[in-house]
């Protein structure tokens, strides 16, 4: 259960988490704790999975990156074994399951094509991948969400 400090902390760093040498401090004084407490909080909650990461967002088109989103079709059994190798990939943003036919998707990075093909050729042959769809970025739709936890 979360307690109105986690809440406090959660709301914070959500979208104004301070960017000077010593964040937590800082974050601290705005809600009331220490240092300490926010750091011993943050990593309460991450540990109980509220939090996956804390870190900033980048525009990667501007950072010299291309994106594509990929689709596959992994077959029973394999699911781990795909996403775990997926994941050792450095442009690898995310995957996830998800019901139907391509089971598998994630987000993919890279510098040029080039990169992004020779990966995608690479996942193809993972034992288990059936089959793959890459799905390439042409606009790019920002979705911004902010949880207001009460």
């Amino acid at each position: 259960m979360l307690t109105l400090s986690d809440k406090k902390i959660l709301n914070a760093i959500q979208t104004n988490l301070p960017l000077t040498p010593q964040p937590f401090a800082d974050l601290g004084k705005i809600i009331g704790l220490s240092e300490q407490e926010v750091i011993e909080r943050l990593n309460k909650l991450k540990q109980a999975g509220y939090i996956r990461r804390v870190g900033p967002f980048f525009d990667s088109a501007k950072l010299g990156y291309s994106g594509t989103l990929v689709a596959l079709k992994v077959k029973e059994g394999y699911m781990k074994q795909v996403a775990s190798a997926i994941n050792n990939y450095e442009g690898a943003t995310h995957n996830y399951e998800r019901k139907g036919k391509y089971n598998l998707w994630f987000t993919l990075l890279t510098h040029s094509e080039q990169d992004r093909d020779e990966i995608l050729s690479n996942v193809r042959k993972l034992p288990g991948v059936e089959a793959a769809m890459n799905l390439v970025s042409r606009k790019k739709y920002k979705v911004n969400v902010k949880f207001n936890l009460k």
